[in-house]
């Protein structure tokens, strides 16, 4: 997983209506990166449940969520929606894993390792971490903990 302190690469990701998302639009906010293995999977369900019913307090300290597998743009709506989640999806299809590649949060079975990187304003990791494998679900706790509380 990219290192805490690494400048955040350049990476294209597509948002459900096709537009790009790229490391400017990281700029000037922090924002968690949570890549997550497979739509609709039961620890990616309750991953992304877990984090929405928290997002309150994401955002009351300044945080932005979003999610992010190889997953279709189409299969990630139908996710979000079927959760009813609030968290923006991301995809990196198309090529396959590119931004997981860059972050170094590709699992060579061909999807997102379990894994999260925390982008401060300036564009620099400020903190990451990766599970020891991708059926372990990271908590929210870990987050908190490196916002320092």
């Amino acid at each position: 997983m990219i290192p805490a302190g690494t400048p955040v690469p350049e990476f294209t990701l597509k948002r459900a209506d096709g537009r790009d998302f790229t490391r400017a639009d990281l700029e000037g906010q922090t924002t968690v990166l949570v890549f997550y293995p497979f739509a609709f999977s039961p620890v990616c369900t309750d991953q992304l449940n877990l984090y929405d019913d928290l997002v309150d307090d994401f955002r009351a300290r300044g945080v932005t969520l979003v999610g992010v597998s190889c997953d279709a743009t189409y299969s990630q709506s139908a996710f979000r929606e079927h959760l009813g989640v609030s968290i923006e999806q991301l995809s990196d299809f198309e090529p396959k894993g590119a931004a997981c590649r860059a972050f170094d949060a590709y699992h060579e079975g061909g999807f997102p390792q379990r894994a999260l990187a925390m982008v401060g304003p300036d564009l620099i990791v400020s903190w990451s971490y990766q599970a020891p494998s991708p059926g372990d679900l990271p908590g929210a706790n870990l987050i908190f903990d490196a916002l320092g509380g």
